[in-house]
């Protein structure tokens, strides 16, 4: 079974739902999420907030933040997972923000990535990585690290 599909039989199992924020990873996890059956039992839709005004736009995160840290921050990660779980009405919210390649940004080295999970009760955890690799293999390990954290976060919250 794929992470996509283990986090999805757990959400439906506690009958909840996930949305789903992403930048760097341009649509990937949803892609991820969708390619399993049934997705639609849980999984609410995704906002692919490229561009870094659309995060403040349609997410919500704080335009000072964005203004003084730029998009690839942990602060900024967090918020887009509380705002897509606000913006798409779901009980969860995952996010992936950071650096690609082949270019850094915002004063980031390329293979800086920030994943975040938002949650009821006020669960949040936000984790930063170091990636290599070339472009695809960045993104990739990105989808990848942002379902093991919510599955850990999952795990966390049900023995909550």
């Amino acid at each position: 079974m794929t992470a996509a599909a283990r986090v999805l039989e757990l959400l439906v199992e506690r009958g909840e739902t996930l949305a789903v924020a992403e930048s760097l990873t341009g649509g990937l996890v949803a892609a991820e999420l969708t390619s399993v059956p049934g997705a639609s039992k849980a999984f609410r839709g995704s906002v692919t907030a490229y561009a870094t005004p659309l995060k403040r736009e349609l997410l919500g995160v704080d335009g000072a933040l964005l203004a003084e840290r730029g998009a690839v921050d942990p602060e900024v990660a967090r918020q887009m997972a509380t705002g897509v779980r606000r913006v798409l009405g779901a009980d969860w919210g995952m996010a992936t923000t950071g650096v690609a390649g082949p270019d850094p940004q915002d004063g980031k080295p390329v293979g800086t990535v920030y994943v975040a999970v938002a949650g009821p009760d006020g669960a949040e955890k936000v984790t930063a990585l170091r990636l290599n690799g070339e472009r695809a293999d960045i993104r990739r390990e990105s989808v990848r690290s942002v379902l093991a954290l919510f599955s850990a976060e999952l795990g966390k919250n049900a023995s909550a």
